[in-house]
């Protein structure tokens, strides 16, 4: 029987619908700027989050890396979420291969960075013992929670009146505007740029687009050559992206369901702690060799997941009711 992926939405599978869309792609050379459908992407991620333009690259963390290299200059510096995405989970590309200083900050328990915080992170850029801020990077979903919408209009107005540029890592942004009920546009409109992941909830097997204005993107696309992110028929992981901005975005809300049904059947186990999840992401806590215990227990009764003191818990597409109660299933049978 085939596991119950709760690893990731990053483990989704192309559904037949989507891979006849990549078998009929027209596609050229994405280098030279001729592959229609990679194009076609591009324009379509644009418009949909009133961006001038757009960028196709490999992966989320291409796309961030892009977005910075195109905002911030050697010994420049990002303001950034200490447990952000672009900070500690992609290799410290920004540092490595950007020259870039992050400067991270703790996280507020709704997952946006205190105004005050960021306003005592901020450089004095005259002085030349500092290295000079230029950015500030929010995530959207962080740890499956949505950034209030009034609080982005807040940090980032902030930014604007300190002097600095606005990147959203937005790799699960339609989680976010499917939940909160507003039009992604309206969330990204408030950034100088916006990275999403086209490989995660929407479901495409590879891919994400970096959103932002026409002389920010030539920039970034310059960059993706550098990083080795030129791709030539792309085309054809393109069209797997199109189909998933035009399918997979409101069904979204179906994974937010299975969250929601996950946790309030992982609640009636008094031995977890489980926090009460916003979109697609459920996280349960309990000491950390029991943890150990519980991950190869579900393994063998066939449901993946990852952690150990804290497991996640991540419900996509290719989870149905039947998939949330075999996991459900694994856990009470678990010898706590």
């Amino acid at each position: 029987m085939t596991p119950v992926d709760l690893r990731s939405d990053t483990v989704t599978r192309p559904t037949p619908a989507m891979r006849e869309a990549m078998l009929r792609a027209e596609v050229g050379d994405d280098v030279f700027g001729d592959d229609p459908t990679a194009n076609l992407l591009e324009q379509r991620a644009a418009a949909l989050l009133g961006f001038e333009a757009a960028l196709f690259v490999p992966s989320g963390t291409q796309s961030n890396l892009c977005g910075l290299m195109a905002h911030c200059q050697r010994g420049d510096e990002y303001v950034v979420g200490q447990h952000a995405h672009t900070y500690k989970y992609e290799g410290g590309g920004a540092a490595v291969l950007g020259s870039i200083q992050p400067q991270p900050l703790e996280h507020e328990p709704d997952g946006t960075l205190a105004i005050s915080r960021i306003e005592a992170a901020i450089k004095d850029s005259k002085d030349s013992h500092f290295a000079r801020t230029r950015l500030l990077a929010l995530e959207n979903t962080f740890r499956g929670m949505v950034l209030p919408l009034s609080y982005i209009v807040e940090a980032t107005a902030f930014a604007r009146s300190r002097g600095l540029a606005t990147h959203l890592d937005g790799a699960r942004l339609f989680n976010a505007a499917v939940k909160s009920k507003t039009p992604a546009r309206d969330i990204a409109r408030h950034f100088d740029s916006v990275s999403v992941c086209l490989s995660k909830g929407l479901g495409a097997p590879v891919g994400s687009v970096l959103c932002g204005a026409q002389p920010l993107i030539a920039s970034a696309r310059r960059w993706r050559k550098v990083l080795g992110g030129g791709m030539r028929q792309s085309g054809m992981v393109a069209a797997a992206g199109l189909y998933a901005l035009e399918h997979n975005v409101e069904r979204l809300a179906e994974d937010h369901a299975r969250a929601a049904q996950l946790a309030a059947g992982l609640k009636k186990h008094s031995w977890l702690k489980v926090e009460a999840p916003q979109t697609n992401m459920v996280f349960v806590h309990l000491p950390a060799e029991r943890g150990q215990r519980l991950i190869q227990h579900l393994h063998v009764n066939g449901v993946l997941a990852t952690g150990a003191a804290t497991i996640r818990l991540v419900t996509h597409l290719d989870v149905d009711d039947a998939g949330i109660a075999r996991a459900l299933d694994a856990f009470a049978r678990f010898q706590a």
